[in-house]
């Protein structure tokens, strides 16, 4: 059975955005990198009992939060991410949202921009936070060796891990040492005391990549897990799905329970688990996914529900990928 998020957060919750909000609470980053991952439920005021009351308050009162992501959910999951992320860390107990979307400029030139600064409550600490949700598919064969990152691409063959990795760790977060003046520190922070304190303890970085791998489900339907390495830094508690071709589908589905039922996600509602509501027999399952591929249209994230629990997949259409993208220049080529 593949591994899924941990469930016991989002039964009790009926709104979409918090059962997102619950996701990202706990979902584990996907990549160990150089920088330090994402904040813990310590840091975030919510371990324990805290957690619960947390999220009970936000399904009472949604509004603050449904205000927050605003259009997002009409948009990039990416946005919609991001807008959940400065929800979060402006109203969890132990962190106070201080800015975000932070454009860097020099000589009139934008560099990019940081996503998110907070202050820790409890030591007064500043801490830039860059963020990323990716869903990435690993290819048994592919550029590099069995662990590159390369060999994992995005479900529209537009990016992969080892881009998005060195985008992250050679760009976007050395951007902050571009910031080095009160004067600068004074625009980004908007508070003389936040400045002064950047000043004398410094910013922490950090960076939260949450989402999933999916791994390839081999010839013959055997288990996938065989099939393909892990990627070079994944974390150990990584969540994984497993990926298959539309023409593997019938064959794969004769081999659930029975009672198997399931649904699609649709963006951006790709982190948290269906409801219960939304879950169908898979006879109504099988005529949507049927439709969809009829029409050469996208990959389709899907989740399943059994007797073992959930399973979460990503059908693709019988010729992908169409395109498999460059792996990043080395850091000794890039100019």
């Amino acid at each position: 059975m593949c591994q899924t998020h941990d469930q016991r957060h989002l039964a009790c919750y009926s709104h979409p955005l918090i059962r997102d909000l619950a996701w990202l609470i706990d979902a584990p980053d996907l990549l160990a990198m150089p920088w330090p991952g994402r904040p813990t439920r310590e840091e975030l005021g919510l371990a324990g009992p805290a957690l619960d009351d947390y999220l009970d308050h936000q399904q009472r009162s949604p509004q603050a939060l449904e205000g927050r992501v605003g259009d997002s959910v009409n948009g990039r999951l990416g946005h919609y991410h991001e807008r959940l992320w400065q929800h979060l860390l402006a109203s969890a107990p132990g962190t106070r949202l201080v800015a975000h979307n932070c454009r860097i400029e020099c000589d009139r030139r934008t560099l990019g921009e940081l996503d998110l600064i907070y202050q820790r409550r409890g030591d007064g600490r500043l801490v830039h936070l860059e963020v990323a949700i990716k869903f990435y598919l690993g290819l048994p064969q592919g550029p590099g060796g069995a662990d590159s990152q390369a060999r994992w691409i995005g479900p529209g063959c537009v990016d992969s891990l080892a881009v998005k990795r060195e985008h992250l760790h050679r760009h976007q977060l050395p951007l902050l040492d571009r910031v080095t003046d009160a004067a600068t520190l004074g625009q980004l922070l908007a508070s003389p005391a936040l400045v002064e304190a950047a000043l004398a303890h410094g910013i922490e970085q950090r960076l939260a990549m949450p989402g999933a791998l999916f791994y390839p489900l081999a010839h013959g339907l055997t288990d996938d897990a065989a099939t393909l390495s892990a990627p070079l830094e994944a974390t150990p508690g990584h969540l994984h799905g497993r990926w298959l071709h539309h023409r593997q589908w019938a064959e794969f589905t004769a081999t659930l329970e029975a009672d198997t039922r399931g649904a699609w996600l649709s963006k951006p509602h790709w982190m948290a688990s269906p409801s219960a509501s939304q879950l169908l027999p898979l006879a109504a399952l099988d005529a949507h996914i049927r439709d969809h591929f009829a029409a050469r249209a996208a990959p389709l994230p899907v989740m399943l529900h059994g007797a073992a629990g959930w399973q979460r997949l990503f059908i693709v259409g019988d010729d992908w990928p169409r395109r498999i993208p460059l792996p990043p220049l080395a850091p000794a080529a890039v100019p």
